[in-house]
């Protein structure tokens, strides 16, 4: 005999009455989904098989807050079931929602009841946009996929029937279409052989890479066989995008990486400051007159008996930066710059061989924003 009702349930926790009785958590709580996660399947753990016998329910789903249950119409009816789970706790409260037409949506699965057997489609809410990242973006390679391996994924795992399998990946190929992605043949998903060999092989340790553009990828292949896996992040977002920067009025009155050049053979120095480049001019200044060593700008001034010229002509801002780790790695990427082009009058025992520096440097197409 075929079960003829199929229900799904949503159910509302009140987090802030289930976490009040573990230590006192407030709903919002970085824990609060943990525990009310644990809390349900407690509850699930406690009743559920006394539930299913006592009210014929056949197959029991659950995904988050989302039920899906099957049960046999001639034991019981839907009302008899929702009520016995509304009494099973006073923080949880369901509602339901039965078939219509012989079909329910769950989750994004359509599932149609036949008198034979049940059959399954894709389903979409109907405020679906066909909106992902566009492929001509300034994002990860990796970010843009994602999307179009999970509809493929989706596509290839869902049992749909042909005539549905032909529907989906139609509207696969407008949404690929109409983010300006290259519609290519579908690859066929990796085998079990290649999935057990990825899961043996060695661990490896995760770093993050900024994504700002081609050059990002340029440097992350220096990785590749390494054991070091590349993940991005990208700082695009909208929230940057609108927020509103201050200009800086006087850039010398900032801190970060400076260059001073020589005026006369255009040998240049790169050094950096947590104060303004004001100051760290008048130390160099200071120094020049003085013959102070201290300044290997001033000693080369000297040596050579080039001149000493005024912060406009002789200090460029290479960038604004507070103090921190961030600034020494800014400072040696133009240390690098200048020593790559036979300029620098930085000491030597401050360069060493980068291989990301260097990709950066070599790059024939710099990205510009």
């Amino acid at each position: 005999m075929w079960y003829d009702i199929i229900t799904r349930q949503n159910y509302f926790s009140h987090n802030q009455d289930i976490t009040s009785q573990h230590d006192g958590l407030a709903m919002g709580a970085p824990s609060s989904g943990l525990i009310a996660e644990l809390f349900l399947q407690h509850m699930e753990h406690a009743h559920l098989a006394c539930l299913s016998h006592k009210h014929g329910i056949i197959d029991y789903f659950r995904y988050v807050d989302d039920l899906l249950l099957i049960f046999d119409p001639k034991l019981t009816d839907i009302q008899s079931i929702l009520t016995a789970f509304n009494t099973l706790h006073s923080s949880l409260h369901f509602t339901a929602e039965t078939e219509r037409d012989n079909t329910i949506n769950y989750l994004d699965i359509s599932i149609q009841k036949t008198p034979d057997n049940l059959t399954s489609s894709v389903y979409r809410k109907p405020t679906f946009t066909d909106s992902i990242i566009p492929y001509t973006s300034n994002h990860p390679t990796q970010h843009k996929y994602a999307k179009v391996k999970f509809l493929y994924n989706r596509l290839n795992s869902y049992g749909l029937q042909e005539q549905e399998y032909k529907h989906e990946l139609n509207i696969i190929h407008n949404i690929l279409h109409n983010n300006s992605f290259p519609i290519s043949p579908q690859k066929h998903p990796h085998n079990n052989t290649t999935r057990l060999q990825s899961t043996q092989m060695t661990k490896r340790k995760w770093v993050t890479f900024t994504y700002t553009g081609k050059e990002t990828l340029y440097i992350t292949n220096a990785f590749k066989h390494t054991e070091l896996k590349i993940a991005f992040r990208t700082n695009n977002t909208i929230e940057n995008l609108l927020k509103q920067r201050n200009p800086i009025s006087d850039k010398f009155s900032s801190s970060g990486v400076y260059k001073l050049t020589c005026p006369d053979c255009h040998k240049a120095y790169v050094g950096q400051t947590g104060r303004r480049f004001y100051t760290r001019y008048n130390e160099h200044k200071s120094a020049f007159h003085h013959n102070n060593r201290t300044s290997n700008f001033a000693k080369h001034l000297h040596d050579n008996l080039h001149s000493f010229g005024p912060i406009n002509d002789i200090m460029q801002v290479l960038h604004h930066q507070r103090k921190g780790a961030h600034l020494n790695t800014i400072q040696r990427f133009h240390i690098h710059i200048a020593h790559a082009a036979g300029t620098h009058l930085n000491d030597d025992h401050t360069i060493f061989p980068n291989k990301i520096f260097d990709a950066l440097i070599n790059l024939k197409t710099p990205h510009t924003p």
